[in-house]
Protein backbone atom coordinates (compact mmCIF):
# COMPACT_ATOMS: atom_id res chain seq x y z
CA UNK A 1 0.00 0.00 0.00
CA UNK A 2 1.25 3.68 -0.87
CA UNK A 3 0.89 6.08 1.04
CA UNK A 4 -0.35 9.55 0.37
CA UNK A 5 -0.50 12.83 2.11
CA UNK A 6 -2.40 16.09 1.16
CA UNK A 7 -0.23 18.77 3.37
CA UNK A 8 -2.14 22.43 3.46
CA UNK A 9 -0.77 25.56 5.35
CA UNK A 10 -3.76 25.53 8.17
CA UNK A 11 -4.36 28.00 10.44
CA UNK A 12 -1.79 28.35 13.49
CA UNK A 13 -4.22 30.29 15.54
CA UNK A 14 -6.88 27.64 15.94
CA UNK A 15 -5.08 24.70 13.73
CA UNK A 16 -8.43 22.07 14.42
CA UNK A 17 -11.15 23.51 11.52
CA UNK A 18 -8.18 23.31 8.80
CA UNK A 19 -7.11 19.88 9.83
CA UNK A 20 -10.62 18.71 9.37
CA UNK A 21 -11.15 19.94 6.10
CA UNK A 22 -8.30 18.43 4.72
CA UNK A 23 -8.64 15.26 6.34
CA UNK A 24 -12.45 15.48 4.78
CA UNK A 25 -10.89 16.50 1.39
CA UNK A 26 -8.11 13.04 2.06
CA UNK A 27 -11.15 11.29 2.47
CA UNK A 28 -12.60 11.83 -0.86
CA UNK A 29 -9.41 11.29 -3.04
CA UNK A 30 -9.60 7.52 -3.92
CA UNK A 31 -6.45 5.85 -5.99
CA UNK A 32 -6.18 2.19 -6.00
CA UNK A 33 -3.53 0.76 -4.06
CA UNK A 34 -2.99 4.52 -1.94
CA UNK A 35 -3.93 5.42 1.29
CA UNK A 36 -4.01 8.86 0.80
CA UNK A 37 -4.49 11.40 4.49
CA UNK A 38 -4.51 14.67 5.56
CA UNK A 39 -2.52 17.22 7.28
CA UNK A 40 -1.62 20.78 8.06
CA UNK A 41 1.75 22.36 9.13
CA UNK A 42 0.11 24.23 11.52
CA UNK A 43 -1.62 21.17 13.02
CA UNK A 44 1.28 19.71 15.61
CA UNK A 45 2.30 16.27 14.73
CA UNK A 46 -0.06 16.11 11.70
CA UNK A 47 3.17 15.93 9.75
CA UNK A 48 4.49 12.58 11.23
CA UNK A 49 1.91 10.54 9.28
CA UNK A 50 4.66 10.86 6.47
CA UNK A 51 6.89 8.14 5.56
CA UNK A 52 10.21 8.17 3.06
CA UNK A 53 7.94 6.06 0.35
CA UNK A 54 5.09 8.79 0.68
CA UNK A 55 3.51 10.94 -2.01
CA UNK A 56 3.34 14.58 -0.32
CA UNK A 57 0.58 16.46 -1.98
CA UNK A 58 0.82 20.28 -1.50
CA UNK A 59 -3.00 21.80 -1.08
CA UNK A 60 -1.05 25.61 -1.71
CA UNK A 61 -1.24 27.61 -4.59
CA UNK A 62 2.21 28.45 -5.69
CA UNK A 63 5.53 27.13 -5.27
CA UNK A 64 6.82 29.24 -3.19
CA UNK A 65 8.76 29.03 0.01
CA UNK A 66 6.32 27.31 1.90
CA UNK A 67 6.49 24.41 -0.29
CA UNK A 68 10.61 24.46 -1.78
CA UNK A 69 11.89 25.42 2.15
CA UNK A 70 9.80 24.86 4.99
CA UNK A 71 7.77 21.53 3.99
CA UNK A 72 11.36 19.81 2.90
CA UNK A 73 12.36 20.89 6.13
CA UNK A 74 9.16 19.98 8.18
CA UNK A 75 9.18 16.97 6.63
CA UNK A 76 13.38 15.94 8.05
CA UNK A 77 12.00 16.74 10.94
CA UNK A 78 9.25 14.03 10.91
CA UNK A 79 12.05 11.26 9.94
CA UNK A 80 10.47 11.62 6.18
CA UNK A 81 13.43 13.41 4.31
CA UNK A 82 13.23 11.37 1.25
CA UNK A 83 9.34 11.41 0.79
CA UNK A 84 8.26 12.65 -2.80
CA UNK A 85 7.19 16.31 -2.90
CA UNK A 86 4.91 16.68 -6.12
CA UNK A 87 3.75 19.91 -7.34
CA UNK A 88 1.42 22.16 -5.35
CA UNK A 89 -2.24 22.30 -6.48
CA UNK A 90 -1.70 25.76 -8.04
CA UNK A 91 0.64 24.10 -10.47
CA UNK A 92 -1.54 21.01 -11.15
CA UNK A 93 -1.81 20.38 -14.84
CA UNK A 94 -6.11 19.87 -14.59
CA UNK A 95 -6.42 22.87 -12.49
CA UNK A 96 -6.95 25.40 -15.57
CA UNK A 97 -9.58 23.33 -17.53
CA UNK A 98 -11.26 23.27 -13.98
CA UNK A 99 -10.81 27.05 -13.19
CA UNK A 100 -12.20 27.36 -16.85
CA UNK A 101 -15.29 24.88 -15.98
CA UNK A 102 -16.34 26.56 -13.12
CA UNK A 103 -16.30 30.05 -13.99
CA UNK A 104 -18.53 29.06 -17.18
CA UNK A 105 -20.81 27.34 -15.51
CA UNK A 106 -21.23 30.57 -13.03
CA UNK A 107 -21.56 32.33 -16.54
CA UNK A 108 -24.38 29.52 -18.25
CA UNK A 109 -26.65 30.28 -14.97
CA UNK A 110 -26.77 33.93 -15.29
CA UNK A 111 -26.98 33.57 -19.16
CA UNK A 112 -23.39 35.67 -19.64
CA UNK A 113 -21.98 34.62 -22.58
CA UNK A 114 -18.26 34.16 -21.58
CA UNK A 115 -17.27 36.55 -24.29
CA UNK A 116 -18.89 39.20 -22.89
CA UNK A 117 -17.95 38.51 -19.16
CA UNK A 118 -15.46 39.82 -16.96
CA UNK A 119 -13.59 37.51 -15.28
CA UNK A 120 -11.64 38.63 -11.68
CA UNK A 121 -9.14 36.59 -10.24
CA UNK A 122 -8.62 37.20 -6.15
CA UNK A 123 -5.60 35.54 -5.11
CA UNK A 124 -3.40 36.08 -1.80
CA UNK A 125 -0.13 37.51 -3.71
CA UNK A 126 2.70 38.30 -1.41
CA UNK A 127 5.07 41.17 0.09
CA UNK A 128 7.86 38.23 0.25
CA UNK A 129 7.46 36.21 -3.15
CA UNK A 130 6.70 37.32 -6.77
CA UNK A 131 6.19 33.17 -6.99
CA UNK A 132 2.31 34.04 -5.49
CA UNK A 133 1.13 36.62 -7.89
CA UNK A 134 3.01 34.90 -10.97
CA UNK A 135 0.71 31.69 -10.25
CA UNK A 136 -1.92 33.92 -10.80
CA UNK A 137 -1.38 35.59 -13.17
CA UNK A 138 -0.01 32.65 -15.23
CA UNK A 139 -3.96 31.30 -14.72
CA UNK A 140 -5.31 34.77 -15.84
CA UNK A 141 -3.09 34.43 -18.94
CA UNK A 142 -4.54 30.96 -19.72
CA UNK A 143 -8.34 31.63 -19.15
CA UNK A 144 -8.05 35.24 -20.87
CA UNK A 145 -8.68 34.06 -24.84
CA UNK A 146 -12.44 33.14 -23.06
CA UNK A 147 -13.46 36.25 -21.68
CA UNK A 148 -14.14 39.96 -22.64
CA UNK A 149 -11.32 40.91 -20.12
CA UNK A 150 -9.21 39.59 -16.74
CA UNK A 151 -8.21 41.14 -13.63
CA UNK A 152 -6.14 39.95 -10.81
CA UNK A 153 -6.42 41.21 -7.30
CA UNK A 154 -4.66 40.30 -4.49
CA UNK A 155 -4.71 40.11 -0.43
CA UNK A 156 -1.28 41.15 0.07
CA UNK A 157 0.38 43.11 -2.59
CA UNK A 158 -1.13 45.69 -5.34
CA UNK A 159 -3.39 45.55 -7.12
CA UNK A 160 -5.27 44.90 -3.92
CA UNK A 161 -8.28 42.91 -4.44
CA UNK A 162 -10.18 46.58 -3.31
CA UNK A 163 -8.73 48.37 -6.42
CA UNK A 164 -9.02 45.48 -9.05
CA UNK A 165 -12.66 45.32 -8.48
CA UNK A 166 -13.15 48.36 -8.57
CA UNK A 167 -15.67 49.78 -11.52
CA UNK A 168 -16.18 46.58 -13.09
CA UNK A 169 -18.97 45.25 -15.15
CA UNK A 170 -21.83 43.64 -13.34
CA UNK A 171 -21.44 40.72 -16.03
CA UNK A 172 -18.42 40.01 -13.55
CA UNK A 173 -17.31 36.29 -12.07
CA UNK A 174 -15.07 36.72 -9.16
CA UNK A 175 -12.84 33.74 -8.86
CA UNK A 176 -11.16 32.52 -5.55
CA UNK A 177 -7.74 31.60 -6.54
CA UNK A 178 -7.46 29.39 -2.63
CA UNK A 179 -6.81 26.27 -1.96
CA UNK A 180 -8.97 26.24 1.28
CA UNK A 181 -11.75 28.26 2.87
CA UNK A 182 -9.34 30.30 5.77
CA UNK A 183 -9.89 33.98 6.89
CA UNK A 184 -8.41 35.40 3.67
CA UNK A 185 -11.58 33.65 1.74
CA UNK A 186 -14.34 34.24 4.50
CA UNK A 187 -12.95 37.66 5.93
CA UNK A 188 -10.67 39.92 3.59
CA UNK A 189 -12.10 38.92 -0.01
CA UNK A 190 -15.55 39.59 1.25
CA UNK A 191 -14.54 43.20 2.91
CA UNK A 192 -12.40 44.26 -0.66
CA UNK A 193 -15.19 43.36 -2.51
CA UNK A 194 -17.80 45.40 -0.41
CA UNK A 195 -15.61 48.48 -0.24
CA UNK A 196 -15.09 48.00 -3.83
CA UNK A 197 -18.80 48.00 -4.58
CA UNK A 198 -18.51 44.85 -6.53
CA UNK A 199 -21.46 43.75 -8.14
CA UNK A 200 -20.44 40.84 -9.98
CA UNK A 201 -20.83 37.55 -8.74
CA UNK A 202 -18.63 35.43 -6.50
CA UNK A 203 -17.63 31.86 -6.77
CA UNK A 204 -16.46 29.66 -3.68
CA UNK A 205 -12.38 29.10 -3.63
CA UNK A 206 -11.51 26.82 -6.30
CA UNK A 207 -10.09 24.33 -3.72
CA UNK A 208 -13.58 23.24 -2.38
CA UNK A 209 -14.70 22.44 -5.80
CA UNK A 210 -16.16 19.15 -6.40
CA UNK A 211 -14.14 18.13 -8.86
CA UNK A 212 -11.33 18.53 -6.58
CA UNK A 213 -10.72 15.38 -5.11
CA UNK A 214 -10.55 13.48 -8.67
CA UNK A 215 -8.55 15.77 -10.43
CA UNK A 216 -6.19 15.46 -7.41
CA UNK A 217 -6.57 11.64 -7.43
CA UNK A 218 -5.69 11.66 -11.34
CA UNK A 219 -2.31 13.51 -10.65
CA UNK A 220 -1.58 10.92 -7.68
CA UNK A 221 -2.13 8.39 -10.07
CA UNK A 222 0.27 10.29 -12.71
CA UNK A 223 3.01 10.40 -10.27
CA UNK A 224 3.13 6.71 -9.28
CA UNK A 225 3.04 5.62 -13.03
CA UNK A 226 6.40 8.35 -13.35
CA UNK A 227 7.77 5.84 -10.92
CA UNK A 228 11.26 3.72 -12.08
Amino acid sequence: MTDALIVAHGQPGDPAPQQRAVEALAAHIHVPGVQVRGATLAMPGALDLAGNGTLIYPLFMASGWFTRSELPRRLRLAGAANARILPPFGADPGLPALCLALVADAAQARGWPLSQTHLLIAAHGSGRSPAPAAAARQMAAALAPQFAATTCGFIEEPPLIADAARGLPARSICLPLFATRAEHVTDDLPRALHAAGFGGAVLPPVGLAAQVPAMIAETIKAALSERP
